[in-house]
């Protein structure tokens, strides 16, 4: 198996009340497993891609076999999306660090930013995801449909926010206005500042 599962960096219940415990258990352990599952069947028969980076495998999409490309865009990119989204939350959030100040140099305020993110995430029609990414120099904020990501358009991504209702609808229902709201208390700024030094 090339690709597996990585453990949460806290418990289920850790992000509550922001996120419940049974949301988070379904959502790791039911949907990340099944986009695990599914991406190491895909690959099954291509072996140089399975041995790649799921970095590279999602940043060069365009370049796996017609075959399976449909299937490793979901599973690929609902993997890395979903590897990256756990550890952009914590249950010590503290607002502060690099990017935080960055955002404040580039949006004009923390709160400019905060209403430009909420906007696109309620704005995703369907299932999506909204992302602050690094876009050449400069810091934008973006939504990609399904398991898209914005590696898939040359974008480095920082913060990413899943707004597929299997996320939030236990708790919130239709009300994804208020989990967007909420998941601003569980930011782990110190994991965002490691990415934005990477890119």
């Amino acid at each position: 198996m090339a690709f597996t599962l990585p453990e949460l960096p806290y418990d289920f219940a850790a992000l509550e009340p922001v996120i419940d415990a049974k949301t988070m258990e379904i959502h790791h352990d039911k949907h990340h497993a099944t986009y695990v599952d599914n991406l190491n069947k895909a690959l099954a028969d291509y072996p140089e891609w399975a041995a790649k980076s799921l970095e590279d495998i999602v940043a060069h999409i365009d370049e796996v076999p017609e075959a399976v490309r449909t299937a490793v865009r979901n599973n690929g990119g609902g993997h890395y999306n979903h590897s990256l989204f756990w550890q952009m939350m914590t249950p010590d959030a503290k607002q502060e660090g690099a990017t935080v100040e960055r955002i404040e140099k580039e949006f004009g305020s923390f709160d400019a930013f905060r209403k430009e993110f909420a906007a696109a995430a309620t704005g995703r029609f369907g299932s999506g995801w909204a992302w602050l990414v690094l876009d050449g120099d400069k810091l934008a904020v973006v939504s990609t449909s399904n398991q898209d990501n914005p590696l898939m358009e040359g974008k480095k991504p920082l913060l990413g926010l899943d707004v597929w209702e299997h996320a939030y609808y236990l708790k919130y229902q239709n009300k994804r206005a208020d989990y967007i709201q909420e998941f601003f208390k569980v930011i782990n700024w110190e994991f965002v500042d490691q990415l934005l030094a990477e890119a």
